[in-house]
């Protein structure tokens, strides 16, 4: 294994032993929202956002920025690893959620009034909102490291206005309704092009969004 590589791979393990907020295993079991009826089904991934928030709560309570960077590692580094459970935190939000949607669609096949289905459209919608949540909270914390608060404000009003306006598009649109916001097998192929689109999407937003934070942690001098 290359060095730089053993570097992040013992951050990644400090992060999960030291960093890792409780609260992102508790929000893991918002996943059971998706079996409520009529319910906007955005909300049970929204929470692990706010575990990712309550990282940074803890790691500004217990000085973790001074402690990470007296190790000898770069800072890039640091950053590379923060990140690495952030993904990984979400991305199993999506992965325990799936059993559920599954449950929800076979328990209650009505139709859901308040918004998207549980469907495999939707996952592709939440990894684009996590995509833009990565995007927006975190080169905002990494610019000075310590100011939290307001990049988080700003990072769920971005969420919200992407998840307003995605859901006013499938609502309104007539295709879109029809293909997206449902349970028939027959739209498999459409739905199935919509979570390709929100892997893509992900994958190069939050790996954008690694450059831009790890360029400005670079510049920070502490």
């Amino acid at each position: 294994m290359l060095k730089g590589e053993h570097k992040v791979k013992n951050l990644l393990y400090k992060e999960f032993k030291l960093a890792l907020h409780p609260t992102c295993y508790i929000f893991l079991l918002m996943a059971f929202m998706l079996l409520i009826p009529n319910y906007p089904y955005y909300v049970a991934f929204f929470y692990q956002t706010l575990g990712i928030f309550f990282i940074f709560v803890g790691g500004q309570a217990n000085n973790d920025v001074y402690f990470t960077t007296l190790l000898p590692v770069p800072k890039r580094a640091t950053v590379k690893a923060r990140f690495g459970v952030i993904i990984i935190m979400e991305l199993a939000q999506i992965a325990v959620s799936i059993p559920f949607a599954i449950l929800r669609n076979s328990l209650n096949p009505l139709e859901n009034q308040a918004g998207m289905e549980a469907n495999i459209a939707l996952f592709g919608l939440v990894l684009m909102m996590y995509a833009i949540f990565n995007m927006v909270f975190l080169p905002m914390v990494y610019k000075t490291a310590f100011k939290i608060g307001l990049p988080y404000v700003f990072a769920c009003s971005a969420m919200a206005i992407f998840v307003g306006v995605a859901e006013l598009s499938i609502q309104l649109i007539p295709a879109l309704k029809t293909t997206l916001d449902t349970l028939d097998l027959r739209y498999l192929p459409q739905q199935l092009a919509v979570l390709i689109f929100g892997i893509l999407v992900f994958l190069l937003v939050t790996t954008l969004a690694y450059l831009k934070s790890a360029t400005r942690f670079e510049k920070i001098d502490l």
